[in-house]
């Protein structure tokens, strides 16, 4: 049931025009949040609203205009959502690309868009609501990793970079804020059914000739195969929910998804060279 008045909670999404960030944005809706979905075009919330009408939830959402890698949109949104809600009670950090192609052939402009985006962004969005959540003396700040944070996989290293960096400044963060009273968690998804990777293979990085064409194809029908059979994303968004209704969030990892909590696991346990031989063999299939 969504509730209103001055008791209400507010939550800023970003990235909420498709994919996780438009799902997260209705179940929060659901869960009594007014959401705040940001977007760089807000003409492209269409999906959002129809996906948020069917739950019921509609009348929940605002969409407001914000780029994470311009300030100027950023101050301008989070200043008008404490002018008109008075508080920030949850950020979901959820913007993001992928940047595909092996590292030699991935341009220098790429891998700064791609940091930008993932997190550089996601830092400014942060210092953004930090001193309102502060004031309050609460707050909840989800951001939205992956796997990848975790595992670096050959053909997505400037992905994979993005989201280690997400992992190592979260870790900071939690330390630093957890005294004032406000909760960080990071959400690791695996492989789930949304656009991002099927942007990822339309603008991926390669070269006529490349000595890495032969281990690009590789992993691109890996991923391709894994995408095909990848479980619903609404789960991710669930689990989103569920730390943003939480008084105490005892953890700050929150790893989802088939496998997902394996691969820490394994890569703690398993030694380096087993890893590596495994996916130079993956990498070495005729596909």
């Amino acid at each position: 049931m969504t509730m209103h008045g001055k008791d209400e909670r507010t939550a800023l999404v970003t990235g909420a025009s498709s994919g996780f960030g438009l799902l997260i944005a209705v179940e929060l809706a659901k869960r009594g949040c007014r959401v705040v979905a940001a977007m760089r075009d807000p003409g492209k919330r269409a999906a959002l609203m129809q996906e948020a009408d069917r739950a019921g939830a509609a009348g929940s959402i605002e969409v407001v205009r914000l780029d994470v890698t311009d300030a100027e949109t950023i101050e301008a949104a989070v200043s008008d959502m404490l002018r008109r809600h008075g508080r920030i009670d949850v950020l979901v950090n959820n913007a993001g690309m992928a940047v595909g192609g092996f590292v030699e052939e991935v341009p220098m402009a790429a891998w700064r868009a791609q940091m930008e985006t993932n997190f550089l962004g996601l830092v400014a969005m942060t210092r953004a609501v930090l001193p309102a959540m502060r004031e309050q003396g609460a707050g909840t700040i989800i951001q939205m990793s992956s796997v990848s944070g975790l595992w670096g996989i050959p053909g997505f290293g400037a992905y994979a970079a993005s989201k280690f960096a997400v992992e190592g400044f979260s870790e900071s963060l939690r330390h630093e804020v957890g005294p004032l009273g406000i909760r960080v968690a990071v959400v690791e998804p695996g492989a789930y059914r949304t656009a991002i990777w099927e942007k990822g293979f339309a603008e991926m990085h390669d070269r006529l000739g490349s000595p890495y064409a032969g281990a690009l194809k590789a992993v691109l029908g890996i991923a391709r195969r894994t995408a095909e059979t990848a479980p619903d994303p609404r789960e991710v968004a669930e689990l989103v929910g569920r730390l943003a209704d939480k008084r105490r969030i005892t953890r700050l990892r929150y790893p989802i998804g088939r496998g997902a909590r394996l691969l820490p696991l394994a890569g703690r346990l398993l030694p380096w060279r087993l890893i590596e031989a495994a996916t130079r063999r993956a990498m070495r299939r005729p596909k």
